[in-house]
């Protein structure tokens, strides 16, 4: 009878499988890493451990993964499943030697010279019994539950005390073939696979528990005394003329007002009620790319996290998210008006650390604010900041904050060591809890002050919101960014460290808009979303079951065959799913007579429904422009349709952060997949199937209010040349309200004041706002939007402009 089988070892894994709670990173080992179910495999562990080989063996029965327990025949040689770098430590003296275990390494390397055809995989799993990062004054108690190199006893108590908290980390696999063969088979190649393990078991360790957490009036003090900060309290003494020892003060209220205090336990607590409320909240939370952001963690990168901002859900979704995901939950960036009791204490323990919304004229604050982001970075704790600076009321994204961008490019150019690399986040929901109060905010009622009664009457509420959403955008290494844009960067720098760049604005403005495009470009199709997407550009927010099915289909198809990034995600369920998921979720009406079904949005959430809709916007906006053109005009030929949507693209791109890059590339393969489904053929210009007609025209109604905004500004560019860009402006938005009042729209950004500067901005940049501007180019896309519009709408358009600038 083997070990493993004896009784008394069966009655230890009956008792430690009544104790323990595992999680598993990542969730599914073989989706998300290298891993091959056709080849033999062996794990490799950092010690051998009675404990961790029997939480490995519960969950390798799960995953359907061979059981460590379960002998590989190698070369007709029977072969540990597991190999383990040392041996456990003992209660007393020392640990054995090492060499017993490179002998297995040896033998694996041993059989592979001996059978060309072999090829094991080694899979490092990695343990953690609790995720204490340990401070810098730890105590008896981190003695007691020491978990890098734990004796039999000490894991006794792990196991009793945190075994709720187990995580067990799969790595990708490293291939012993694709090591016999580049590097040979002796004994020196066993002792540096052996090495390799180590350091990765030692990163791996870092990227799961975090940085030490110093202790926070020693960090206080510490920062006080650093070069900057003394400069910067003479200079407050200096001009509030006040003692230093007063300045010194204030400096250090500031640190207590701004710094984190994050507390392992807290988030402990956290996740369990976090876990409680997303399982009562969310049918499932769906993750993209989350095993690229683990590999810069253990690369050595510094993560900063900038997701989009719907809701205040979003602080606790990433940082649960990445905890489950096996990373540390960042420190957060969080508006001081979230300093609240008793939410405010809980958020500053769980990392969050608070910003004034502005800075303007206080140097001090600046200068203590900008030392704590600094040690942040250089400690290697990971940073979370929304860059759009409040939570989005449209669905869209915001035009970017870039104070926060600014001070994190500073941190870079005045010398932090690792990488410093922005993760874009794309995060949604398939319901909002705020949107409703979004709304009432556009309408101009005040926005409320957060309070704990809000927190309350928020959880009061609780009910089926369906999917949540996060999605890893393409990250950004800051290094790398700025030679890109400045080649010579660190070479001015080192002539004039004092001086800031002239280059520095317009570098900061790029990076702010980039992170933006990354963060649409991981946008996650929904039901919720491309249900409202389709139903919203109807006449009536209504379609009849079988032809919103067809719709969704037809969407699903272009998304997919001709996907917007490898970031995006698109659900995977068809139209009919996707209408009984909308259904079950408030979202959609069913009405039915003798003739069938009618899907609907009702009159009552038609303008809330415009905010999920506007999160996947721009997926679908090319695609709806192509349509309008094909529909709109007779015989149009392909080189017409990229002419215009060229014309078009510039704005759409400043108003919905686009990246496309290759737009004729784009239109034409668009084009042709439009051929495929039947919607149009090509002979002499494109002609539109009469028996698809309608689906096209419900895709053009997509962009139907987007080219009238555009129809507005360009028919009064091409009537006053020479308007004034404010100008410009406010006789847009007035022929909007007026438009809207006459022809019922109500999407909220129609009439959004901020959306017409950033397209102003725009304008100028492309040339149309100044006094050489080319009045045959404003003309001829005057007229291709015209063109692309309803009769009606553009004779209001025309009549209004007529009339307010003739008159």
């Amino acid at each position: 009878m083997s070990k493993q089988d004896s009784f008394w070892f069966k009655s230890l894994r009956w008792i430690q499988k009544k104790l323990v709670h595992t999680i598993v990173v990542p969730q599914d080992p073989f989706d998300d890493l290298n891993l091959d179910s056709s080849r033999p495999l062996v794990y490799v562990m950092k010690t051998e451990s009675v404990s961790d080989i029997a939480a490995l063996s519960e969950i390798t029965d799960k995953l359907g993964l061979p059981s460590p327990y379960a002998s590989l025949e190698v070369n007709g040689r029977r072969t540990p499943r597991v190999v383990c770098l040392g041996g456990a430590k003992p209660l007393f003296g020392q640990r054995e030697d090492n060499e017993y275990y490179l002998d297995t390494f040896t033998q694996l390397l041993t059989s592979h010279k001996q059978n060309p055809e072999l090829d094991v995989q080694l899979v490092p799993v990695s343990l953690y019994w609790g995720r204490t990062p340990g401070k810098e004054d730890d105590t008896m108690k981190a003695a007691v539950l020491e978990r890098e190199s734990p004796t039999w006893l000490r894991k006794c108590l792990m196991i009793l005390f945190l075994g709720r908290h187990n995580f067990v980390q799969f790595s990708n696999a490293m291939s012993v073939r694709y090591m016999a063969d580049e590097h040979g088979t002796d004994k020196r190649i066993a002792q540096k696979l052996a090495r390799v393990a180590r350091v990765h078991f030692r990163r791996q360790r870092k990227v799961m528990t975090g940085p030490v957490l110093p202790n926070r009036q020693n960090l206080f003090h510490a920062l006080l005394k650093s070069e900057s900060m003394q400069k910067a309290i003479q200079e407050e003494a200096q001009s509030k003329k006040v003692s230093e020892e007063k300045a010194r003060e204030t400096a250090m209220q500031y640190l207590d007002e701004i710094a984190a205090d994050y507390s392992d336990s807290l988030v402990r607590i956290a996740e369990r009620f976090l876990t409680w409320l997303w399982n009562k909240l969310y049918k499932g939370i769906n993750i993209k790319g989350a095993e690229q952001i683990r590999k810069l963690h253990h690369d050595g990168h510094e993560i900063v996290y900038v997701p989009c901002h719907r809701s205040h859900m979003d602080y606790l979704l990433l940082s649960y998210i990445l905890y489950y995901q096996g990373m540390v939950p960042p420190h957060i960036a969080a508006g001081i008006n979230l300093n609240f009791w008793p939410a405010g204490p809980m958020f500053r323990r769980g990392g969050a650390f608070f910003i004034r919304r502005s800075f303007r004229g206080n140097k001090l604050y600046t200068a203590v604010f900008r030392e704590y982001l600094d040690q942040l970075f250089t400690k290697g704790y990971s940073v979370e900041y929304f860059t759009e600076g409040g939570r989005s009321r449209t669905g869209r994204l915001l035009a970017p904050k870039t104070g926060m961008i600014a001070m994190t490019l500073n941190s870079v150019l005045r010398g932090v060591e690792r990488p410093v690399t922005l993760v874009p986040v794309y995060l949604g929901y398939d319901h909002v809890m705020e949107v409703a109060t979004y709304h009432k905010e556009l309408s101009g009622k005040k926005k409320k002050k957060e309070s704990v009664w809000q927190v309350f009457g928020a959880i009061r509420k609780l009910g089926n919101f369906g999917q949540g959403y996060v999605n890893f955008g393409e990250p950004i290494t800051l290094h790398n960014y700025l030679t890109e844009q400045v080649p010579t960067w660190r070479e001015e720098l080192a002539k004039d460290p004092e001086q800031k760049p002239t280059w520095l604005t317009p570098v900061v403005n790029t990076l702010a808009n980039r992170v933006m495009t990354r963060i649409n470009d991981a946008a996650a199709v929904s039901s919720v979303t491309l249900t409202s997407l389709v139903l919203l550009a109807s006449e009536q927010n209504a379609l009849e079951r079988s032809l919103l099915e067809k719709q969704l289909n037809l969407y699903l198809t272009l998304l997919k065959q001709l996907p917007y990034t490898e970031f995006a995600s698109v659900v995977e369920d068809d139209g009919a799913t996707l209408i009984a998921q909308g259904l079950e979720l408030k979202k959609l009406q069913l009405d039915s007579d003798p003739l069938g079904d009618i899907i609907s949005i009702d009159d009552s959430i038609a303008v809330a429904m415009t905010y999920y809709r506007n999160n996947i916007i721009h997926l679908m906006v090319l695609p709806s422009l192509i349509a309008n053109c094909l529909t709109q005009q007779d015989n149009c030929s392909r080189e017409t349709i990229i002419s215009t949507v060229e014309d078009f693209y510039p704005l759409l791109q400043a108003e919905l952060f686009m990246g496309v890059e290759d737009i004729p590339g784009y239109v034409s393969q668009m084009l042709d997949l439009f051929i495929e489904q039947q919607l149009v053929v090509e002979s002499n210009g494109f002609k539109v199937n009469p028996e698809k007609e309608n689906q096209l025209l419900l895709l053009a109604g997509t962009v139907s209010e987007t080219m009238q905004r555009y129809a507005i500004i360009f028919n009064i560019l091409a009537t006053t040349p020479d308007i004034e860009r404010s100008s410009l402006e406010s006789d847009s938005h007035q022929l909007a309200q007026r438009l809207g009042a006459l022809h019922g729209i109500t999407a909220p950004e129609f009439y959004d004041k901020k959306l017409y500067g950033t397209l102003s901005v725009k304008l100028k940049e492309l040339g149309y706002l100044s006094d050489n501007a080319n009045l045959q180019q404003i003309e001829r896309i005057r007229n291709r939007a015209n063109q692309l519009l309803r009769s009606s709408v553009k004779q209001t358009i025309v009549d209004s402009v007529h009339a307010e600038h003739h008159a």
